[in-house]
């Protein structure tokens, strides 16, 4: 592989996460290796030795060597993916970069990751916030699915409980993004700014659903396991996907509003990729769940409108569409959509086919 001339931390990462699906999916012979030079890649890349984290963005010329929870739950889940494809040595990296997520970022009095650090580890910012710990719980499912070691399975269910039960007990079952230091709701951050790519005011519909989704999962994992128990994940799965079905979804255009406020509003009308491919994701893990047929017509639903309105001419789908599904032209924020949420909506689908 060519070394990259700009590589954002998640992007390189997703990556790693693509070829690995291909390889459990469809050509082991192909794909393996292709996984593996691709997480060589991202730790050639990406790690910095002398601080034992990973640097935010790579270029040619300078390094933006911010610590990232959200960046470094993608580098587990990449390594976690890469395990569960075959490739040699990956067992002993996935416990190495959990050691250093954990180290850098987890908060035991809390239960939850804390925000962004800086080159040397020190603390940037007060803010707390749902998203990095969300993808630590799928960080740690990744694990647990490529190890079968409860205790990942454990840490899953404990940041889903604290997100998605306690916190959420104080928001009418709703899922807000961002907290003060001490975990209290903060819902005056960013409210001058509702399109901020990773941090916009408001709740997410695309979220609601990501957790609906990941709480299917661990209902699903935890039957297997004695070890683990999670009686309340499916309830609030079916709640949060209920919710983001009937105030998020656009019913006279299709598609999902980008964020929703506090009187279940819309706030950013624009559909983005993401959401819809979460959005069949749950679908498919609630239907197997449940077995309620609704999943599966919204799950036809959901496809049928990124077919018609999502799916670019190469095949990837638009970053998002406006509310009445024009595309809209690219921002300028950093690219970390290497076909990973459409492959991963395949990759979940798979489990309404198959299962």
């Amino acid at each position: 592989m060519t070394h990259p001339t700009r590589s954002h931390l998640v992007a390189a990462s997703r990556f790693v996460i693509n070829c690995a699906r291909a390889t459990e999916i469809r050509d082991r012979t192909t794909w393996e290796p292709l996984t593996a030079d691709a997480l060589q890649m991202l730790h050639t890349t990406h790690y910095d030795a002398d601080a034992n984290g990973y640097d935010w963005i790579v270029t040619e010329d300078e390094r933006d060597r911010r610590r990232s929870p959200y960046g470094h739950a993608f580098v587990v889940s990449a390594i976690a993916h890469a395990h569960t494809a075959g490739v040699s040595g990956a067992a002993d990296q996935l416990t190495n970069a959990i050691d250093i997520f954990e180290t850098g970022f987890f908060e035991p009095a809390q239960r939850l990751f804390r925000s962004e650090r800086d080159a040397e580890w020190s603390p940037i910012e007060a803010y707390r916030g749902q998203n990095a710990n969300m993808h630590a719980c799928e960080t740690y499912l990744a694990a647990y699915d490529a190890t079968d070691d409860p205790s990942y399975l454990s840490r899953a269910v404990a940041i889903a409980k604290q997100l998605t039960v306690e916190l959420a007990a104080e928001t009418d079952g709703r899922i807000w993004e961002h907290y003060t230091e001490e975990w209290e709701h903060d819902f005056s951050y960013n409210r001058s700014n509702p399109r901020d790519q990773f941090r916009p005011w408001g709740y997410q519909p695309g979220h609601h659903l990501e957790w609906a989704k990941l709480l299917a999962q661990i209902d699903s994992y935890c039957s297997e396991t004695d070890a683990v128990a999670a009686p309340w994940a499916i309830d609030r799965a079916t709640a949060l996907f209920a919710w983001a079905t009937t105030y998020g979804w656009n019913d006279s255009d299709g598609g999902f509003y980008y964020t929703i406020d506090q009187d279940n509003e819309p706030i950013v009308t624009d559909t983005y990729g993401w959401t819809v491919a979460e959005a069949i994701g749950a679908a498919a893990w609630l239907h197997r769940q449940t077995g309620a047929p609704h999943y599966a017509v919204w799950y036809d639903r959901f496809w049928t409108y990124a077919d018609a309105y999502l799916r670019a001419p190469h095949g990837n789908w638009y970053e998002r569409v406006s509310r009445s599904n024009a595309w809209v032209e690219p921002t300028d924020g950093p690219a970390v959509e290497p076909g990973y949420h459409p492959i991963g909506a395949c990759a979940d689908g798979l489990h309404m086919v198959v299962e």
